[in-house]
């Protein structure tokens, strides 16, 4: 019995085993396919990333080929509009926007903190280079969004280097033979000093020069111009400087010097030429050899601008600075055709008659004393004719609102008079775009001083400057309807000054 039972439990044993090994062969099979199934999906999953990282990449070609035809057409279409401009007068507008500083937040003491918090917002932006958006929103009023074109629009993030590359074209215009205006134009402390002269220091208000990084418009343009000098003929050229600001109306020569030496601020006039120019008698002229004597004139200058705190700004400048570098080219008008050799004759004699000009200028001897004293010297004197072009570089005062920055007593009568020439020189620039005929720039020493600029007789370039905060918001709106205002003004094509081309006979 006992053996009969243990053959049915090794039978019952053999078939669980055979079952067990049919269904393991199943799941073997199901779990196979499924592995075949997941490998073939694997591979067709490959094979469309394959094919998207193709089309990826024929698209970022794609995108790339789009994008630098896109560069080179915005480059054409700048160069069209620079030549129309250039043929219409337009005055160039580029815009700065400033980053948000410290002293926004601690601006305006007056006003609640919860009300404050909300002021330190960003509400002005570059959209693009040559386009700025502006968030305007009121109490109870659905936010507005306005947009203002310009030549070029700096972000915060923009360095001086990016700014002085799109002026730096400007200079090579002054040797060949127009005048050149660069002015900076905003609400006070929006950056125009920093964008025209760099950081300043602390003790005397001279700017500093040991960051070449951070240095501005006037020291940069100073060095770019004595490098397109070195390029030509040595004792072609010298270059002149004078440095003034209006205060109160009233011009100031910041070079000149009292009976000791001693550099202290003159009271100048404007006054009209008999050829229809506006020129400052006895203003202080200069000569400098490099731009390192440039700008150590400049700073001895600028230790004498007017400054005060207001609550906006903690180095409020009170004045408008013009910083006047003038180029004589010493040329002979009879260069035209004349034979190689003696071109070569006329140059040689060029370069030693014109050496004496800036040491004559220098040294302020007579005429008679440093003229060449040779025949040939005394007949190529007379042969030499001198052109002189000017760039003027311009740091206006800030248009301020009083309310925000809190100012009394003389410093109240600075904003006034700061106010009342920034919209005397709104009103020139209006006259003209409206073609009136009859321009206001009487109205105020800022516009007479810079009548031959503006009035169309060198290019002209405004650079906007700007705070991003909302609590400056009606200030910045004011600059940027100004620079479109000054946009518009056309005051037909910028004349050069007389140069005779030179002719070599064959």
């Amino acid at each position: 019995l006992a053996e009969k039972r243990l053959k049915q439990d090794l039978k019952s044993l053999r078939s669980f085993a055979l079952e067990l090994s049919k269904d393991f062969q199943r799941q073997s099979k199901t779990y196979l396919y499924q592995v075949l199934t997941a490998v073939q999906e694997i591979q067709l999953q490959n094979e469309a990333l394959q094919m998207f990282q193709i089309k990826a990449f024929d698209l970022e070609q794609s995108l790339q080929e789009v994008t630098e035809r896109y560069e080179k057409e915005k480059q054409k279409r700048r160069a069209l509009h620079n030549s129309l401009v250039e043929l219409r007068g337009n005055i160039r507008v580029h815009c700065r926007i400033r980053p948000l500083l410290p002293f926004d937040t601690a601006a305006g003491h007056s006003i609640s903190q919860d009300r404050q918090r909300s002021f330190s917002e960003k509400v002005a932006y570059a959209v693009d280079d040559e386009t700025v958006l502006v968030k305007c929103s009121r109490p109870g009023h659905a936010s507005i969004n306005k947009t203002f074109q310009f030549e070029r629009v700096y972000s915060a993030s923009e360095s001086q280097d990016a700014v002085f590359a799109d002026v730096a074209p400007l200079l090579t215009s002054l040797l060949d033979g127009y005048n050149v205006c660069i002015m900076a134009y905003g609400q006070t402390g929006s950056g125009k000093t920093y964008t025209m002269l760099g950081p300043q220091l602390e003790e005397n208000f001279a700017f500093s020069l040991e960051d070449e990084l951070e240095l501005g418009i006037i020291p940069r343009a100073a060095q770019e111009v004595f490098r397109l000098i070195s390029e030509k003929p040595p004792g072609s050229y010298w270059v002149e400087v004078s440095v003034v600001e209006v205060y109160n109306n009233e011009i100031f020569d910041l070079l000149a010097k009292d009976s000791c030496g001693k550099v202290f601020g003159v009271k100048r006039d404007v006054v009209t030429t008999r050829e229809g120019k506006n020129d400052v008698p006895l203003l202080t002229h200069e000569t400098v050899e490099n731009a390192s004597e440039f700008l150590h004139l400049v700073n001895r200058g600028l230790q004498l601008r007017v400054r005060h705190p207001t609550l906006v700004h903690a180095h409020s400048s009170r004045s408008h600075l013009v910083v006047t570098l003038t180029i004589t080219t010493i040329i002979s008008e009879d260069n035209c055709g004349t034979s190689w050799e003696d071109e070569q004759t006329s140059q040689r004699l060029n370069k030693e008659v014109s050496c004496t000009f800036p040491q004559k200028m220098r040294d302020n001897k007579s005429t008679s004393s440093s003229r060449a004293s040779s025949p040939a010297q005394l007949e190529a004197t007379e042969k030499l004719k001198q052109v002189k072009t000017r760039l003027q570089l311009v740091d206006l005062a800030g248009s301020e609102c009083v309310g925000m920055s809190g100012v009394t007593g003389a410093v109240l009568r600075e904003t006034s008079f700061i106010n009342r020439s920034l919209s005397a020189l709104a009103d020139v620039l209006g006259a003209i775009a409206e073609q009136r005929s009859h321009v206001p720039y009487r109205n105020s020493k800022l516009t007479r001083l810079l009548q031959d600029s503006i009035g169309g007789d060198a290019k002209l370039l405004v650079m906007l400057c700007i705070s991003p905060d909302q609590k400056y918001l009606t200030e910045s709106m004011q600059s940027l309807g100004f620079g479109t205002r000054a946009r518009q003004v056309q005051r037909g094509q910028v004349k050069k000054k007389n140069f005779p081309v030179p002719s070599k006979a064959k």
